[in-house]
Parts: C-alpha cells; sequence; structure tokens
C-alpha cells in the first residue's frame, strides 16, 4: 500500500532519479524512499544516434523500467502534477498529495516540439526526422538509407539541449554511409547551428573543425530553425546575428528541438528565473530548500546535459543528503564534469571530457581528441553495459 508521507522522495525514474535511487539503498542504513516515475519504459537514450545510423534497432535501447526499481523503494506510477516545497509537499497526476522529509528533484528535460512552427505535423513524413524520440528515431534511419541525393539539412537549437554533441553526430554519419553508398557527391550537407561555435571546449572544437572541413560539410552557425513547411520542403531559420529569415530547401531534415526545464518545475517556486531548478553548482543542495536536491538534466547545474554528468553528479548528491539528514556538513563537491562521445563516422569517436571550466578532464592516457576506433567501441559496447548493470545499480 502506498503512503503519503516518505522520508524521501524521488521525482523522476530517468537516469538520475534511478541512479540516485540505487545509491541510497546502498547506504548502511537506508531510508524509506518513493519514486515517481509515470512510463513503464526505460531507455537508454544515448544510443538513439547509433539507431538512426542504422547500427542498432530502438528496440536495444527500452527495457522495463519495473526491472530497475531498486529493491525496498516504493514506486509511484504517477506523473508530478505540482510542487509545494513551502510545505514539503506535491500533488500527484491522480490528485493525491504526497509530503516528505526530503525530495530529489529528476524530471529530466523537456522536448518542445511544438515552439518550431509546422514540426508537430510534418515529423516523421516528408523527410523531417530526428533522433531525439524513441517513435522517429527509424524515420532517421529510413532517411539517410534512402537518400540518393540533394541537401540534407541538420539543426542545432538555440536552448539548452541533452546530448549536446547529438546534433552533429548524425551529420556525420550520415556523411559516412552516403560515401558508402555512393551519393554522397550529389549530395550537400548543411549544418544550421545556433551557437557561434561547434564545441565549448577549444582542444576538442579544434578537432571536430578539422573533421568538417575533412568531410566537406557547411556549417552555418547562430541559424536557429523557427518553421518546417514540410510538404514544400523547406525550413526557415532565424540568423540570430542579423534578425533576418532563411528559408532552405531540404531533401531531408533532420531536427534536434528545443527543450527547456519541465512546465511543472517552471511553474514552481523551485525554479530560477530560467525555469530549471535553483541549486548550487557545487553541493547540487537547493538554494532556497535546504531539503530539496537536484540533479541531471532538470537542474541549473551549468554544465552538458548528459548521463555522464549524471553518473559524477549522483554519489555527490547521495552523500550530501544523507550528511543532511543527519544535520551534518555537506560534504561531497561536483566539479561540473561531463562527458560528450563524439561519433565522427562508424567505428571512430571524440571522446570530449571536461569539467565547469571548459577544461579537458580525461580519462585515458592518450589524447581523447584524437578520433579513434576503441572509443567508438567503448561508446557502442562497453557504456551500455555499465549503464544498465552497473550506474542503475548503484554501482559506479
Amino acid at each position: 500500500m502506498a503512503k503519503s508521507h516518505y522520508q524521501v522522495v524521488i521525482a523522476g525514474g530517468g537516469t538520475g532519479g534511478l541512479t540516485v535511487a540505487a545509491q541510497l539503498m546502498g547506504q548502511p542504513n537506508p531510508p524509506e524512499v518513493a519514486l515517481i516515475e509515470p512510463s513503464t519504459v526505460h531507455y537508454y537514450q544515448p544510443l538513439w544516434t547509433l539507431v538512426g545510423g542504422g547500427v542498432f534497432p530502438r528496440e536495444q535501447s527500452a527495457r522495463p523500467e519495473a526491472d530497475y526499481i531498486p529493491p525496498g523503494v516504493t514506486w509511484l506510477k504517477e506523473a508530478v502534477k505540482a510542487f509545494d516545497p513551502d510545505n514539503n509537499s506535491l500533488t500527484l497526476s491522480n490528485g493525491e498529495t504526497i509530503t516528505y522529509d526530503y525530495l530529489v528533484v529528476a524530471l529530466g528535460i523537456q522536448i518542445d516540439w511544438h515552439k518550431v512552427k509546422g514540426l508537430p505535423e510534418t515529423l516523421g513524413k516528408n523527410g523531417v526526422c530526428s533522433n531525439y524520440s524513441y517513435d522517429t528515431v527509424e524515420y532517421t534511419w529510413q532517411n539517410i538509407r534512402t537518400f540518393r541525393g540533394g541537401n540534407a539539412v541538420f539543426t542545432h537549437p538555440s536552448t539548452p539541449i541533452k546530448c549536446g554533441g547529438a546534433p552533429q553526430k548524425i551529420v556525420y554519419l550520415a556523411d559516412d554511409y552516403f560515401r558508402r553508398s555512393g551519393v554522397r557527391q550529389q549530395s550537400q550537407l548543411n549544418f544550421y547551428h545556433a551557437g557561434a561555435a561547434i564545441f565549448a571546449v577549444k582542444k576538442y572544437a579544434d578537432a571536430l573543425n578539422r573533421v568538417v572541413a575533412r568531410k566537406g560539410i557547411n556549417v552555418h552557425f547562430q541559424h536557429d530553425l523557427i518553421e518546417v513547411r514540410g510538404e514544400a520542403r523547406e525550413a526557415v531559420f532565424l540568423n540570430l546575428a542579423t534578425r533576418e529569415t532563411v528559408t532552405v530547401h531540404f531533401d531531408m531534415l533532420h531536427v534536434s528541438p528545443p527543450m527547456s526545464a519541465p512546465d511543472v518545475i517552471k511553474s514552481s517556486t523551485l525554479a530560477n528565473t530560467g525555469g530549471w531548478v535553483d541549486v548550487d553548482q557545487y553541493t547540487l543542495q537547493h538554494k532556497r530548500y535546504p531539503n530539496v536536491f537536484s540533479l541531471g538534466d532538470c537542474s541549473s547545474l551549468p554544465t552538458s546535459k548528459t548521463g555522464a554528468a549524471i553518473r559524477k553528479q549522483a554519489p555527490v548528491l547521495v552523500a550530501n543528503l544523507m550528511a543532511a539528514m543527519a544535520k551534518e556538513t555537506l560534504p561531497a563537491t561536483y566539479d561540473g564534469y561531463t562527458s560528450c562521445p563524439l561519433v565522427t563516422g562508424y567505428g571512430s569517436l571524440i571522446l570530449a571530457e571536461f569539467d565547469y571550466t571548459n577544461q579537458p578532464k580525461e580519462s585515458f592516457p592518450f589524447d581523447q581528441s584524437q578520433e579513434r576506433y576503441s572509443m567508438y567501441a567503448l561508446k557502442a559496447y562497453g557504456l551500455p553495459a555499465m549503464y544498465w548493470n552497473g550506474m542503475l545499480r548503484g554501482r559506479m
């Protein structure tokens, strides 16, 4: 029987929520934990780039959520409808109120397809695809493998996004496949990036600029997708420097959609002015509600939103949460570590690892800005196994 009060409530059963739940239950005296998550399927989303590139079937990225709810954790199969941190409570989608001593917010990021005019209506047809959804990722591969030449357009939005390298990884895989299938000479690859640089860390940006030059990919910075006209096969971009609009014809369009904090967070007092859960970037404790912690994509942590970041955030959050419950000084510090495995083709990858200062923080005793098969193999085979069998089980 579900209760109405728990020592610790975890909002969200994605990567962050499950990892924290598993680590909490591994403590010598684990607290009473409830986890709120409506989905019955858990997705390993980093695999979707390779699904879109035809390497794996999408089903390989999905497993039952129930298999990863730690023993001893109460699973509330609902969504969070509203937060009320002033009263240490939240409301579920079924109308029930749950109260807590401590709250962990791990709701991930919200994909805002609707913020690009015409995109929801044409996504999944008219050559418009995206790796950012389990339902649409197979259509990316369909577009790539049936492409016979023309203009292949790829986008990167102006908002924060999860897996910031994903928008360009699929460009490199498409280029590689087009070469193998003999259509590259009659194809143009155009990457419209709303930012001012291809990557935030200079070491990796320099390497990626060499990849782009070698592959003959046209990169257009400070261009943000604002409209898709599916039947006309036109994409409309806003030039962020001149504020002029640019209309581009496409034969294939891969969209990385705009994203934001979940609306339920934006509308609560947990949010900062940007809508993210307002936490201290080193302790992961809320700046105004000391019994609230947050990690992952929905948090205000100023680092890339990746599963690798959560792998380093979760132990810090758990250590500090347990200390807070014991009325002790928070002992752990997060340095902003994140990682982005940048696939540059079939069998090649640059493994970017860095911290809050945008300085490389590499794990291996070689130059990780070099394209390597070993790092591709780690991405394709090693990291998924570590995720399912280690990270989600609380073993880091």
